[in-house]
């Protein structure tokens, strides 16, 4: 006689005897009833959870990590196969799905190299209660906006069967017994979202004069304060930013002349972020999240 038991391990045989006490005028005696034996089938179920709420993007970046944990809620060990659906609709874009991994060393993180790349079909069993976690490896298109989110979702069925809740496999559960088919279907899946974090750079130049008789004409021996303010806009950053600019022809370099929001900086190479080379300045800025601006100004004179 099978049962279902979500609590207690597949292949467990319950036994029952009952017995009854009498007395026929013969004293006190007891018989005991036949033994009813029942093996708890084998429940077949599968969570899937997201660990994220949203990973951060970039265009066009590649090994992107999404990261899930796959939970046999079932009460016998179970081989779960794993996939993607990258086009589920409801987000901005279809990442580019590239491979599937399982944490190895168990701990929680992506580690190249020592993590088990996943291949249909080579599936272990996963004990009831276990848990393992996987990562997913995909591309992000370089068409992508600031803002847009991608999902990917992963899927984990149990091998011996998926199908509506109480779907039986005859003789396919733990110890022989049949496989029963929990509330989960033992298709359990959750979705993985990508959010970009783009950014970009905008600059603008700009010029005021001041001539040798206290006007704004350009003529020679005018000096030209040249403004330069560089915007970053986008929820990212960007990184090794820098500003270079040639002396035009016809000028001469004002030395000691750049500022970098309004603070001084040398014409050496050195610790500061600017320097003139003899042909051009260059400002070197850094990581500048969006949002941000810098704005750089330097003077020469007209020949």
């Amino acid at each position: 006689m099978p049962a279902q038991a979500a609590g207690t391990l597949a292949g467990t045989t319950i036994s029952n005897t009952a017995s009854a006490s009498f007395d026929n005028g013969s004293g006190n005696q007891t018989i005991n009833s036949n033994t009813v034996d029942m093996r708890v089938d084998e429940v077949l179920d599968v969570v899937v959870a997201d660990q994220a709420t949203d990973v951060p993007t970039t265009p066009g970046a590649t090994n992107q990590v999404l990261t899930y944990r796959v939970t046999n809620t079932g009460n016998g060990p179970e081989a779960f196969a794993l996939g993607t659906i990258a086009n589920v609709g409801g987000d901005d874009y279809d990442p580019v799905v590239a491979q599937i991994y399982i944490d190895a060393n168990n701990n929680g993180t992506y580690d190249a190299g020592t993590d088990t790349l996943y291949v249909a079909g080579s599936e272990s069993a996963l004990q009831p209660d276990a848990t393992m976690t996987v990562f997913v490896l995909a591309t992000t298109p370089g068409s992508v906006a600031d803002g847009n989110r991608g999902i990917v979702t992963l899927v984990a069925a149990a091998k011996t069967g998926t199908g509506a809740p109480g779907t039986a496999f005859a003789g396919l559960g733990e110890g022989g017994g049949d496989a029963i088919v929990g509330s989960t279907g033992a298709d359990g899946q959750d979705n993985g979202n990508f959010l970009v974090s783009a950014a970009t750079v905008s600059l603008v130049k700009s010029a005021t004069i001041v001539d040798p008789f206290g006007g704004s004409e350009p003529v020679p021996g005018a000096i030209i304060t040249y403004t330069i303010t560089a915007t970053v806009a986008g929820s990212g950053s960007v990184s090794g930013l820098a500003i270079n600019d040639n002396i035009p022809a016809d000028t001469a370099y004002v030395a000691g002349s750049i500022t970098l929001g309004g603070s001084p900086l040398t014409d050496a190479a050195d610790a500061d972020a600017g320097d003139f080379n003899g042909t051009r300045i260059h400002i070197g800025l850094g990581t500048v999240a969006g949002g941000q601006t810098r704005t750089v100004t330097f003077r020469t004179r007209i020949n």
